[in-house]
């Protein structure tokens, strides 16, 4: 259990800072970026299964139907949210973009409660609908259906049911995703490449570098996330999701100097007071219980 917060937090960390590195990519197209981030995933991840003799499970996936449908259907789940992402930061939608994964957690516990008949008490409900109306409340204040956020926070939240149910651990999981998105990958990039539009041949070798750290950039996170999610409960995964989205916030209003008036404020006020509450709620229940355990 504490293993799985720590990795969980550490990948939330990581995607938080994400758009730091992504803004830095912003005179490649973001199509061209998902694919190398899936072809240097897959190079990243091959390196790992080398070092650590880690291919047996390898034959027995691919000749398992049940695990290529179940593995096919995250790899795309994991590319929508992906190409979604890269295109809100290059399109200065990062105070967006964090909108949805800040609706995210409330999806994963929605998630939990409906489909893996995880539990929720009093306090942890009363935490989810101040989170929600936060969120009503911003939709209001946008006057427009929040399309980027939905669209993030439900391919993300479904990714994350998808891994927590995954019949593969975290990085045979994420090596099959990426071996299964491949051949889409090296498709474009060589077709970009023949059409002389491709931004990492024309590159410098910064840019190109910088193409390529894509790979342990996107693989390690999601290796801390797939390993996170197998060890603790949804609803506390949803969570701690919380914490990319503030961090991304924080880039987009502090170091971009995004909008984000009064309105905006209490929507976000709301959510954090609901994160705060449902923390405090899980710590004094842990503590009753560690009471009477004692006695």
């Amino acid at each position: 259990m504490q293993t799985g917060k720590f990795y969980a937090v550490m990948a939330f960390l990581i995607w938080g800072l994400l758009p730091l590195y992504l803004h830095a990519l912003k005179v490649v197209a973001p199509l061209e970026i998902l694919m190398h981030r899936m072809a240097w995933s897959l190079v990243f991840l091959t390196i790992l299964l080398l070092v650590r003799r880690q291919w047996g499970w390898l034959s027995g996936a691919i000749g398992n139907r049940r695990v290529l449908g179940h593995f096919a259907l995250s790899a795309s789940v994991l590319s929508i949210n992906w190409f979604l992402y890269i295109w809100a930061v290059n399109n200065n939608h990062v105070v967006d973009a964090s909108l949805g994964y800040f609706i995210n957690p409330l999806v994963s516990v929605m998630l939990g409660y409906f489909l893996l008949h995880e539990r929720l008490r009093v306090g942890q409900w009363t935490a989810i609908g101040v989170a929600a109306l936060g969120v009503l409340w911003l939709t209001v204040q946008a006057g427009q259906l929040p399309w980027i956020g939905l669209v993030l926070a439900a391919s993300f939240g479904s990714y994350g049911l998808l891994r927590k149910t995954a019949m593969l651990g975290a990085i045979e999981g994420l090596s099959l995703e990426t071996l299964l998105l491949i051949p889409f990958a090296l498709g474009y990039l060589l077709w970009l490449a023949a059409q002389g539009r491709s931004g990492f041949v024309n590159g410098d070798l910064t840019l190109q570098l910088m193409l390529m750290a894509a790979g342990p950039i996107t693989a390690v996170p999601l290796l801390l996330f797939a390993a996170g999610a197998r060890r603790i409960p949804l609803s506390l995964l949803g969570i701690l999701q919380y914490l990319s989205p503030t961090l991304q916030l924080s880039l987009g209003v502090f170091f971009w100097h995004e909008p984000f008036d009064g309105g905006k404020l209490f929507g976000y006020v709301l959510i954090w007071s609901a994160l705060a509450g449902y923390a405090l709620e899980g710590f004094w229940v842990r503590s009753k219980t560690n009471d009477f355990k004692l006695a």
